[in-house]
């Protein structure tokens, strides 16, 4: 008596399952696919601003990105640091890290933010170009950030240190 019934049971779901139903199927179907095509495009753009951190942190593209106080750190030895000169470079490290870390999180607000600017139909291209101009101020002030820290670090140097920080780097510049 239970598989009776338990058979008419199924047989009455599937007819009522929308998956059944040819129409239905077919109305969920592109809102899968634009879903999937989404989550992909996502990934895409994570992982390309993930490669595009590594490569700037492996690969610095520009002379002034070396990491030039930690060097000064990691040698603290050979270029006979004081304990006061680390101090003052390890605040300087700190507070450049804070600095960057922050400017960082702005700069992913400001992208999520033109993201949502462009998908608006007709994006309003003066809004557009506001927030790209933002986008560009803030990473020009973090790299100026970068080169007024260095030039700080090598401001606590005597002139004898920045010549033996010269030749670890390998520079011409460093005064």
């Amino acid at each position: 008596m239970k598989k009776p019934a338990l058979l008419v049971f199924f047989a009455v779901s599937m007819i009522l399952s929308p998956w059944h139903r040819v129409g239905a199927r077919d109305a969920l179907e592109p809102i899968i696919y634009k879903q999937v095509a989404q989550s992909w495009d996502d990934l895409g753009r994570e992982l390309e601003d993930l490669f595009g951190r590594w490569r700037s942190y492996f690969l610095p593209a520009h002379q002034e990105d070396r990491p030039v106080i930690s060097l000064m750190l990691q040698n603290r030895e050979k270029l006979g640091l004081s304990s006061d000169q680390v101090k003052k470079l390890e605040q300087l490290k700190a507070d450049f890290q804070k600095e960057s870390i922050r400017r960082d999180a702005d700069a992913r607000v400001a992208e999520m933010d033109l993201k949502s600017l462009l998908e608006a139909q007709p994006a309003d291209m003066a809004k557009v170009e506001a927030k790209v101009r933002e986008i560009e101020r803030g990473r020009a002030d973090i790299r100026l950030a970068r080169i007024r820290a260095i030039e700080k670090a090598k401001e606590l140097l005597t002139a004898d240190q920045r010549k033996k920080l010269q030749e670890m780097m390998g520079e011409r510049t460093v005064t």
